[in-house]
């Protein structure tokens, strides 16, 4: 993927946030790169932005470290896999745990390795991880997901500390509240005009925190419907 103009890795592709994000890049004239475990829900996408798509666990060493190899170092990486699992702690089934924290912050850990390590090679890049409420408050009967998102949080401000002074911006977007599915949500009538917080405008602030000069950057975003008490 050698070519003058930025890269774009976004892992955890799919529909939604993701595909918004896609989107918002091809428009830049970025190049496009979408990694997930099932590429082959991404064959539309890929072929309206242009783009290629990797199939990449983000959990796996192994297959993490094969996607930057196949690829140039990205000028701008987006951390998206979500997985939770819900229900009463006592009753929580360790291993469906195990595998939120896997995807929610170990795989993060990976995946901004993997992207540091080469965006120091050249001196500059942004590293960007997509947050949720729960970053921020664990909710009840929802502990696991809190667990993955205030580590992967935590991360991120370590990350910014260190590496923001290196010139690579990492910037943490705290999602409180919905998204909007791009095939239709039972859920947005219930909230009324405007209470979810439509991809394309999540995208939009995404690609605005990139594009900021580097004597101000933004390390956090709060992002919620209008709507959403905090």
């Amino acid at each position: 993927m050698t070519n003058a103009n930025p890269l774009a890795l976004i892992v955890g592709a799919g529909g939604g946030l993701s595909a918004s994000l896609a989107r918002k890049c091809a428009a830049a004239e970025m190049r496009v790169a979408l990694a997930a475990r099932h590429v082959g829900k991404l064959d539309a996408l890929v072929a309206e932005t242009h783009g290629r798509a990797f199939a990449c666990d983000a959990t796996d060493l192994v297959q993490v470290e094969a996607l930057f190899d196949a690829i140039d170092t990205p000028d701008l990486v987006v951390y998206n896999p979500s997985y939770r699992v819900r229900g009463p702690f006592l009753g929580l089934d360790r291993e469906e745990v195990r595998k939120t924290l896997m995807v929610t912050a170990y795989g993060g850990f990976l995946v901004a390795q993997a992207a540091l390590k080469r965006m120091l090679e050249r001196g500059r890049g942004s590293l960007f991880f997509t947050g949720a409420s729960a970053s921020v408050k664990g909710y009840a009967e929802s502990a696991p997901f809190a667990m993955g998102k205030f580590a992967l949080r935590g991360m991120a401000q370590s990350l910014a500390r260190e590496f923001g002074p290196k010139n690579i911006h990492v910037a943490h977007f705290v999602i409180d509240g919905g998204i909007r599915r791009p095939d239709g949500d039972p859920r947005a009538a219930a909230r009324g005009a405007d209470g979810m917080l439509e991809p394309d405008a999540i995208a939009e602030t995404y690609m605005s925190v990139y594009r900021q000069h580097r004597s101000a950057w933004s390390f956090e975003v709060d992002l919620r419907p209008w709507v959403e008490k905090f």
